[in-house]
């Protein structure tokens, strides 16, 4: 019979299945921001596809990423909704790109 004491090296306590991240997670503003910002997209340019088409993609317009913009500050999500709006009034993606 072995004693675990001596032969069993002990383990830490920790889920195997936790993901162990490289990035500190958003501040709680951007978070909500980022959140609105797809939400709004979703709903109006046509659902999931189209809305990370144009939250992912780069916008000359805006000279940028459009998720990247809207969750840095609330002057650019107002930027940005204000292009989804524009885009879902005349029925989809008048830019491209």
């Amino acid at each position: 019979m072995m004693s675990d004491s001596k032969e069993m090296p002990a383990r830490a306590n920790t889920n195997p299945f936790r993901r162990r991240r490289s990035f500190a997670p958003l501040p709680p503003q951007e978070a909500r921001r980022q959140g609105a910002i797809s939400t709004l997209a979703f709903q109006l340019l046509g659902g999931r596809d189209p809305a990370l088409a144009f939250l992912n993609g780069e916008c000359a317009e805006l000279l940028g990423r459009p998720i990247a913009i809207a969750t840095l500050s609330d002057a650019g999500f107002a930027i940005v909704e204000r292009e989804i709006r524009s885009r879902a009034m005349i029925g989809g993606d008048r830019h491209a790109g």
